[in-house]
């Protein structure tokens, strides 16, 4: 996961109304899918009902990396319902998870 300032995402999601906050969602997103999350694809944000589900399967992403230090529930209510602040406390988490370096995309068996 790349190191973001927190309050960078904070600042600059109100500053852009908001459009900075859905590029932030979609770089955070290709990230975790290559971390070996399974997120769709972004278009969904802009359909209305559509939109809480792909939230939803965010928050599990966001569980994934974190080894879930995040849970899929917290990270959903997060980004549900405090938005932006939301996004600043899930941002800390990757930056924890930058700081520990990346997890691998397969788990050696044996």
């Amino acid at each position: 996961m790349t190191k973001r300032s927190v309050a960078m995402v904070v600042i600059l999601s109100i500053i852009t109304f908001g459009i900075y906050a859905l590029v932030w969602m979609v770089k955070t997103k290709n990230e975790m899918n290559s971390q070996g999350a399974n997120i769709p694809t972004a278009w969904l944000l802009i359909v209305p009902v559509i939109s809480i589900w792909w939230m939803w399967k965010y928050a599990g992403g966001v569980e994934h990396v974190t080894r879930g230090k995040s849970s899929q529930v917290i990270a959903f209510i997060l980004m549900f319902v405090l938005g932006v602040i939301g996004m600043a406390i899930i941002q800390d988490a990757f930056n924890k998870v930058a700081d520990q370096g990346q997890l691998p995309n397969a788990r050696a068996m044996g």
